[in-house]
């Protein structure tokens, strides 16, 4: 690292904007312990983020580009990073409409058919060990979903509920079980997508000139109903117009309503393991449903 890069890393968000956009900073104003609001000296205004871990920021930077380079759904523009500062473009938000919702169904629908080298293959230059908001998450390539998606998505987590005590050892059989039966579960054959990976309302915004844009990735390759579910999971405005515009574009195959649980088990491990029992109680009950079909 050159001694530049290093005082970047050692200055605040401020250092970090000018360092990255060549520009002067006039005003900055903290959003969260980790987003900083940053104004520029020609009035526009970007976004400095503080990486939440090792390998986060170059991962994030490599997510939004990858995600950038398919030409669908758009996404800040990322000005510059180091290892520990993330630099981006800010997205002035308005109200969700439908028109927008559409299209953004329709972006996404491409975004996903652009497609990945694998399941599990993290973006370019993007670091295997990445993380999905606070969690680790590792990048492994696979060419099985059912399988990739069982080792590599459901069981870790699973695993470190179990070993913090979030879930109990008598409730873990019933993941292993709904696992085993993911290739029978899991519907037909489909090639990697190309994901956002975080995809819950929080990470779209809707864009003050009637576009949605996607922001903080866990970008990997993964099944397309994975994205959607979690859409689904947490809520996201309009969604049934989402739906209509995604249909339109690339219908999804029979049945992917009653796999949208399996897909959630994913995110809903991840916060088990970030924020408790209640998640878990979650899960429970999403796995329980799974085996029932």
């Amino acid at each position: 690292m050159t001694a530049r890069a290093e005082a970047g890393e050692r200055g605040g968000p401020a250092a970090a904007a000018e360092r990255f956009t060549g520009r002067r900073v006039t005003a900055e104003r903290p959003l969260s312990g980790a987003l900083t609001e940053v104004a520029l000296g020609d009035g526009q205004m970007v976004m400095v983020k503080r990486a939440d871990g090792p390998g986060a920021v170059r991962a994030e930077a490599a997510g939004l580009r990858w995600l950038a380079d398919a030409g669908t759904v758009r996404v800040p523009a990322v000005y510059g990073h180091d290892g520990r500062w993330l630099v981006t473009e800010r997205i002035p938000t308005g109200p969700p409409d439908t028109g927008a919702a559409v299209r953004f169904g329709r972006d996404l629908a491409a975004l996903h058919t652009s497609g990945a080298s694998a399941f599990g293959a993290p973006p370019p230059d993007g670091p295997e060990d990445a993380y999905i908001g606070l969690a680790p998450m590792r990048n492994v390539p696979g060419t099985d979903w059912p399988r990739w998606y069982a080792e590599r998505r459901v069981l870790p987590y699973l695993r470190r509920a179990v070993d913090d005590g979030t879930v109990r050892p008598a409730e873990a059989g019933v993941f292993e079980r709904v696992c085993a039966r993911l290739p029978e579960l899991a519907g037909p054959a489909e090639p990697p997508a190309r994901l956002h990976g975080d995809l819950w309302s929080g990470n779209v915004l809707w864009g003050a000139d009637g576009r949605v844009r996607l922001i903080d990735p866990a970008a990997h390759g993964g099944h397309r109903e994975t994205d959607l579910a979690m859409l689904d999971l947490f809520g996201c405005p309009l969604l049934d117009r989402v739906l209509e515009g995604y249909q339109e574009a690339a219908p999804l195959a029979d049945g992917w309503r009653e796999r949208v649980g399996l897909h959630q088990l994913f995110p809903l491990l991840v916060h088990t393991v970030l924020f408790g029992r209640g998640y878990a109680e979650r899960a429970l009950a999403v796995a329980g449903a799974a085996m029932a079909r």
